[in-house]
């Protein structure tokens, strides 16, 4: 029997060293899918079943509840045990979240110790359990790509299928954590393995709807935002402030970035020290704003309804920008995806009430300008634009929005910007308009023939 199973992994290492190796590879990420499902399930479980225990009121993320100094207490608590607990590791074994994975990536084929895994649950874990302000996609990644990379090492592949299974690995965690599977596949492509080729998109592909599919199996299927129903962009005139907000959020992504550049820089070499600094600035932050704590996705959800002042939301927004550069920047071993989220949510919302106020015939609903800074802050932020409009997208349940800006430029009363630019005059853009519709009149007539 051990023979049998040593001369089946042969076999199966010769073909995964083959040119194009898909349904092996595809089989392969199926069972990531499937086991980086179950390491999500156990993350999510580990942080939010002690928040909706111990946190009075509605739970969750309900900081606010807490008393301030309570509040400071806890958050420079849970900063100093993760600072002690990091100081008795060596170097190599402190690195986590999405940097290591790249440079693991780069560097080494793939190929991921287990031991910062290991870190990266426990360290995020009791980060986000109290109250540090950071997402918990960093280490969700890290733990998704961990799971397909030992599993590649236990098997003894060879480096292109590690890759390959890191990617599973991404794919399926950012998919299960958040129920998004294409945001996941194009993360995953366009950020850890930074090429499209088919032997790896397929078993991607297939990990992510996997790890789907075990979430929804037990937390249902919920989009992460509610978007009030008929939101839309009301007409293309509304297109250069749609690019005005994307200056202005590209500024926010610019400082958020320049910010943890700096933070960086800081003589701050001992583990302890650091992750402590960082605490003793998001508890006293939390003094005054408890809603910089934790990840944050309650402001996004009262920016997106309407709910909340839009004073209190900008104030919120610049605070948790800089906290959480300054988090992320002493390499508290949390993510950074939460957090731009929040900060464009916020600072969107800011946005759409003063074009509301300057403009209210030209303005669409706050939500879409709420969106739209949550989509924009993230592509800045993390160089990934795809993989941030499809990461809206599902988080709100809106494809609508794209769809409903499609159809207006196919409208009768409005205006081709494109032909407009090329000085196209107004009668050849109608007349190509009635073109268009006609040879698309024939088409369907056509295929309903054939098919007929």
């Amino acid at each position: 029997m051990p023979n049998g199973r040593v001369a089946l992994l042969e076999r199966l290492r010769r073909r995964l060293a083959a040119v194009d190796p898909v349904l092996e590879m595809a089989l392969l990420g199926v069972l990531t899918g499937v086991l980086t499902g179950a390491v999500m399930l156990l993350f999510r479980a580990a942080i939010e079943l002690p928040l909706d225990a111990l946190l009075p009121g509605s739970g969750g993320e309900n900081f606010e509840s807490l008393a301030p100094t309570m509040r400071a207490v806890l958050v420079i608590g849970g900063a100093l045990l993760v600072g002690l607990g990091m100081q008795r590791l060596r170097d190599e074994q402190q690195s986590v979240g999405v940097v290591h994975v790249i440079d693991r990536m780069e560097r080494h084929g793939g190929r991921l110790p287990w031991q910062n895994a290991a870190v990266q649950f426990l360290g995020g874990a009791i980060a986000l359990l109290t109250g540090q302000s950071g997402g918990r996609e960093g280490p969700a990644i890290h733990l998704g790509a961990a799971v397909g990379s030992l599993g590649g090492q236990h098997l003894g592949l060879p480096d292109n299928s590690i890759r390959t299974l890191v990617a599973c690995g991404t794919a399926a965690a950012i998919a299960g954590s958040f129920n998004t599977p294409v945001a996941g596949v194009v993360f995953a492509m366009e950020v850890v393995m930074m090429e499209y080729t088919i032997t790896s998109f397929v078993p991607v592909i297939l990990a992510a709807v996997v790890s789907t599919l075990v979430s929804q199996a037990v937390f249902g299927d919920h989009t992460a935002f509610v978007v009030p129903e008929g939101i839309r962009i009301r007409s293309l005139i509304e297109y250069p402030i749609v690019a005005v907000e994307g200056f202005y959020l590209g500024a926010l992504a610019s400082a958020f970035l320049a910010v943890v550049e700096r933070v960086t820089r800081l003589p701050l070499v001992v583990p302890w020290q650091r992750i402590a600094v960082a605490g003793l600035a998001t508890g006293c932050v939390s003094l005054v704003l408890p809603q910089v704590m934790g990840i944050g996705y309650g402001r996004v959800e009262l920016a997106l309804v309407g709910a909340a002042p839009i004073a209190m939301l900008a104030v919120v927004g610049i605070a948790k920008l800089f906290v959480s550069a300054l988090v992320y920047g002493l390499r508290v071993p949390v993510g950074v995806i939460g957090p731009t989220l929040v900060v464009g949510a916020c600072a969107g919302a800011a946005f759409g009430a003063i074009v509301r106020l300057l403009a209210p015939s030209l303005a669409s609903d706050v939500g879409i300008y709420v969106m739209l800074g949550m989509g924009a802050m993230m592509a800045a932020v993390l160089q990934a634009p795809l993989a941030a409009l499809i990461a809206v997208v599902e988080l709100t349940g809106t494809p609508n929005v794209a769809r409903d800006a499609r159809d207006r430029r196919r409208d009768d009363h409005g205006e081709c910007a494109f032909q407009a630019a090329l000085g196209v005059p107004r009668d050849a853009r109608s007349a190509g308009s009635h073109r268009s519709r006609r040879l698309t009149s024939r088409r369907r007539r056509g295929a309903s023939q054939r098919e007929s």
